[in-house]
């Protein structure tokens, strides 16, 4: 026998599932942002293992900490889809993605997804190595699995944060304002990680250097900024990276360390980190501080006010901070500058303060620094209509 209770619409039911899922599983999105902060963390820490000591086996710290955040990410999701799918309440499971069968939120999914290509890929790359030896090429088939079940974590992260920000309401809903922002930030690091072979020191006075920055980097910001409405949106995120890099520059070289490997140029005595972070948090606080005034008009008019401001502001003061960091002024602690990994040549540039100038003209230097401004308004369009999807994303 069906019993209906009098006086309570079937939207009602509904909506408090939601609110209850909303309440009783931001656990999921911690397990994200988790997963998020040690793979970020474990990454640096492998290029900082492999600039002072090399890959000398695969059980290393660093690897052990990027598969944590797998095993959180995996496992958590996995348990989340699982209790959903036989364990569940009907109303619960309406308000899931179905895949081959299960059920769950659409980001626990990715973030399962995730989890499974970085496991996959470490006995991959151990496999790898082995064959065709230990510190062969960044770009092989393992790491690009890696680097996508990484994408993977990072954005099933965010969508299941979003569905759960998208109902949420009052504290709860600024809660999970800030682990989207929080997670945002770890996607900004990683993604300025992987473009640190082009955007090093020697080349932050070639226009090249500034087209690599600007891909995808306002895709992130923006969008995330317009799904949380959160004020200084773009200074958290872009703040976030500047104190994950500062934090590492100062403290990994307390940690003696030496090469394994050879060639040996530098007398290696502890560990290296990774060059000082770009300045992107002044053009984000500059946006942030000004959005007040523009939200209100047109979105092409945001569009470029966006793009064009937030590249040009970044260049004007990434540049001359490029040339002090080659004076003698920056060999200290706080800028850490003075610091090569054991296979540097002494002819390099890095080692003789020099900048590298992928422009062979002037005329190729402006080509390039037009093209970066494009860019730059492409990923800041791209992020205000990839945020507007987000903010319909619910389940």
């Amino acid at each position: 026998m069906n019993t209906t209770t009098i006086g309570t619409h079937p939207s009602t039911g509904v909506a408090q599932v939601a609110r209850a899922r909303t309440a009783s599983t931001p656990w999921l999105s911690w397990a994200g942002l988790i997963a998020s902060a040690a793979i970020a963390t474990g990454v640096y820490w492998d290029i900082s293992w492999h600039m002072t000591i090399g890959r000398d086996s695969f059980w290393t710290p660093a690897h052990l900490l990027i598969q944590f955040g797998a095993v959180v990410a995996g496992l958590a999701s996995s348990g989340v889809i699982f209790r959903t799918t036989f364990a569940g309440s009907a109303q619960a499971k309406q308000t899931s993605v179905n895949v081959l069968g299960f059920l769950g939120p659409l980001g626990a999914f990715i973030l399962a997804w995730g989890g499974a290509a970085m496991l996959t890929s470490a006995p991959f790359d151990n496999w790898w190595h082995e064959a065709y030896g230990l510190d062969v090429k960044i770009v092989s088939p393992p790491h690009m699995l890696l680097a996508l079940g990484i994408f993977g974590i990072n954005w099933g992260a965010v969508f299941l944060t979003v569905a759960e920000l998208n109902r949420a309401e009052g504290r709860n809903r600024k809660l999970l304002e800030y682990l989207l922002l929080a997670t945002g930030g770890f996607i900004v690091i990683q993604m300025m990680t992987i473009k640190l072979e082009n955007t090093g020191r020697i080349f932050q006075h070639s226009a090249f250097s500034y087209v690599v920055i600007s891909i995808g980097l306002l895709l992130i910001l923006e969008s995330l900024a317009r799904v949380t409405g959160h004020r200084w949106a773009r200074t958290i995120m872009t703040g976030i990276y500047t104190f994950f890099g500062l934090t590492m520059l100062w403290i990994l070289p307390l940690f003696p360390a030496q090469p394994k490997l050879g060639p040996v140029y530098e007398n290696i005595t502890h560990m290296m980190p990774l060059p000082f972070p770009l300045l992107m948090v002044i053009p984000a606080f500059f946006m942030d501080l000004v959005w007040p005034k523009v939200k209100n008009a047109g979105r092409w008019a945001q569009i470029l006010f966006g793009g064009l401001a937030f590249l040009a502001i970044l260049v004007a003061v990434q540049w001359p901070f490029a040339s002090f960091m080659m004076t003698p002024a920056a060999n200290n602690w706080f800028f850490n500058n003075n610091n090569y990994t054991y296979f540097t040549p002494p002819d390099s540039p890095d080692m003789r303060h020099v900048f590298v100038a992928w422009e062979s003209s002037a005329a190729m230097f402006w080509t390039n620094m037009a093209i970066a401004f494009v860019v730059s308004v492409v990923s800041m369009w791209l992020g205000v209509v990839f945020g507007d999807w987000l903010k319909r994303v619910k389940r």
